[in-house]
């Protein structure tokens, strides 16, 4: 270190400020808070030991003098003799070893110790996590043998299969299975939208995915972003259904309807879509349990019940009642 500090610290108290700055990776370096800048303004010494540390550019930009040192625990108390305040400034791993020894020092009563001060120079912002996500499904993309080959088919039973786990981990109530199932939809998205980057006619990124969505709910929410008014969950319905068959100008009612979905979800799905769009239509005639199985669909949309969800209670239930046939707990 190249500051000058007494060579003995016993030989009066060690006075002074240490302020430990530490700052998101995930916030663009030189968008710290007003006190990190007032306090690295107005600081005796502030040392960084990375000389690549992202924030150091926009530090001296700023005429902030930084010091390239890696001071110990010992050191950097000495160095805030005379009531001086040093800061500083981290890597993203934080440094284990200084902290560890202020932490010795101050717990073992034989050192008058300066100030210690954790100062946050940015937080993360709600969402932050997903760049993340995004950083290390890149990485992955690049570097593993498996995830490198994969291809938007080769993906797709994996997007059902997580949709699906999704929903059990919903009807058990599990929250922390909830949490872990939605991590697995997410990483879908994120997956798909990586591989997509690499089309050579039509790439596009996780940015574009997010901002087709954003765009969307925006336009679909005029009541929220707009001067429509919607008091009830019915006129919010009718807002969303109205902007959508603008949006999308189908010729039919039945136009982007998946037909690959559960029969029973696929039923309702058209008889909400008949119901809603007013077309006068009975439903098919015939023999047989498909057709029955139609009408129930049918008759449970109107009367507000999705009968997937509701023959998947049932079957549950049923489940229940096996195991305890077979003396078997839960």
């Amino acid at each position: 270190m190249t500051a000058s500090v007494p060579s003995d610290p016993t030989s009066g108290p060690a006075t002074g400020r240490i302020v430990l700055l530490t700052a998101s990776h995930r916030v663009a370096p030189g968008l710290l808070s007003w006190p990190a800048w007032q306090t690295l303004r107005s600081a005796d010494l502030v040392l960084c030991a990375d000389p690549g540390h992202p924030q150091l550019p926009y530090l001296r930009e700023a005429g902030v003098v930084v010091e390239q040192a890696s001071p110990d625990a010992q050191e950097l108390v000495e160095a805030c003799a005379g009531g001086r305040t040093v800061v500083v400034v981290p890597d993203g791993e934080g440094d284990r070893r200084l902290t560890d020894g202020l932490a010795r020092m101050a717990g073992s009563g034989r050192h008058s110790m300066p100030d210690l001060e954790l100062l946050p120079g940015s937080y993360d912002l709600p969402g932050a996590r997903l760049l993340d996500l995004v950083q290390v499904m890149d990485r992955i993309r690049r570097e593993c043998p498996w995830s490198s080959q994969q291809t938007h088919e080769g993906l797709a039973k994996y997007g059902i299969e997580e949709a699906y786990e999704l929903v059990e981990a919903i009807e058990d109530g599990d929250r922390d299975e909830l949490r872990e199932e939605l991590g697995d939809v997410l990483l879908q998205v994120v997956f798909h939208a990586r591989i997509a980057e690499e089309d050579a006619d039509e790439p596009f990124s996780v940015d574009d995915v997010a901002g087709t969505i954003v765009a969307k709910l925006i336009h679909r929410h005029p009541h929220v972003f707009g001067d429509a008014t919607a008091t009830t969950p019915e006129e919010v319905k009718a807002h969303w259904m109205r902007t959508k068959a603008v949006e999308k100008q189908r010729a039919s009612v039945t136009d982007g309807i998946p037909l690959g979905q559960p029969g029973l979800a696929l039923a309702a799905k058209l008889a909400g879509r008949v119901r809603s769009g007013k077309v006068a239509v009975d439903l098919p005639a015939g023999e047989g349990i498909g057709y029955e199985l139609l009408a129930l669909a049918a008759r449970a949309e109107a009367e507000g019940t999705d009968p997937e969800t509701a023959l998947r209670a049932a079957a549950r239930a049923y489940r229940d009642a096996i195991r305890a046939a077979e003396g078997l707990a839960d």
